[in-house]
């Protein structure tokens, strides 16, 4: 990507025109493969940065910044922000427009190979991304597992995963995604986003969800480890009941179920995040 003439002007993303025209400019073509899609509306632009929340001195990671529109907004605002751009075009762009800032790091490279334990090292992070669809929900369900997982999460996700997330037991976007997030996280809904708030338009509706880490104790390692297999052991066999589903994994699986005040005849999309919590510490306990 060749540098614009006036490298320190972004385009406005209330105006598409204006993106069409920087991009052109610097000889730019969006990666489908990357899943670039630019934010070209600004109303939702102030919605994503008004339900982050932050402010001076907060610590906050941006996934996929792009053109770094939001990127701007959030510096401007005072956070520390440290962002992670795969595309090297769009890396240089970054470098070059925010390089300067005390309170911007940039990392090239892949988010999901991203060393994040360094990136969360304490409480208290922000995550706040357009986040590339893609990768959003393996991304999500890998930050919700770390030590220190952020405090507030505000993302841009493909609609049909945004429902995923939220999904409430016995409906039918409700499975492995729902419960790892939720089980740590109040995730709703912040705001369903049009293609046409994009350039160039996903084929795809978005969605702008907050979660909020909930307080409470979380397991070790070893312990969010063994949740996470047998979740997946018990959805990998979903048309069966969990008592028959588990009979590897303890001896008397209706007893545990029982144990957890679940019925024998429950099946895995039924149990709520905190049931599967309960269950799981039963299993773990008998074997």
């Amino acid at each position: 990507m060749d540098t614009p003439k006036n490298s320190q002007t972004l385009p406005d993303p209330a105006h598409p025109s204006e993106v069409r025209a920087f991009l052109r400019e610097a000889g730019f073509h969006p990666s489908r493969v990357l899943g670039q899609n630019f934010l070209v509306d600004r109303n939702i632009l102030d919605i994503i940065v008004a339900a982050a929340g932050v402010g001076e001195g907060d610590g906050v990671i941006e996934v996929g910044p792009g053109l770094g529109v939001l990127t701007g907004a959030l510096l401007e605002r005072g956070a520390r922000l440290d962002a992670i751009e795969k595309d090297h075009r769009l890396a240089a762009w970054l470098r070059e427009r925010y390089g300067g800032r005390g309170n911007f790091t940039l990392h090239e490279g892949d988010a999901l190979e991203a060393d994040w334990g360094a990136l969360c090292p304490g409480p208290g992070r922000v995550l706040v991304s357009n986040l590339p669809y893609a990768i959003a929900a393996r991304l999500l369900v890998d930050v919700a597992a770390l030590e220190h997982p952020p405090a507030r999460m505000v993302v841009m996700v493909q609609r049909e995963v945004a429902d995923r997330m939220a999904a409430a037991p016995s409906t039918p976007d409700y499975g492995l995604l729902g419960i790892l997030l939720q089980r740590h996280y109040a995730v709703r809904t912040v705001k369903h986003v049009s293609p046409s708030c994009f350039w160039p338009p996903p084929e795809v509706q978005s969605t702008v969800c907050r979660l909020d880490l909930r307080p409470g104790t979380r397991g070790s390692a070893a312990e969010e480890a063994e949740f996470r297999r047998i979740l997946r052991l018990a959805f990998s066999r979903r048309r069966k009941t969990l008592a028959r589903s588990l009979r590897g994994e303890t001896a008397d699986p209706a007893g545990a179920l029982a144990a957890a005040g679940l019925p024998a005849t429950a099946r895995p999309e039924e149990l709520s995040p905190e049931q599967w919590d309960a269950l799981a510490k039963r299993i773990a306990g008998a074997q």
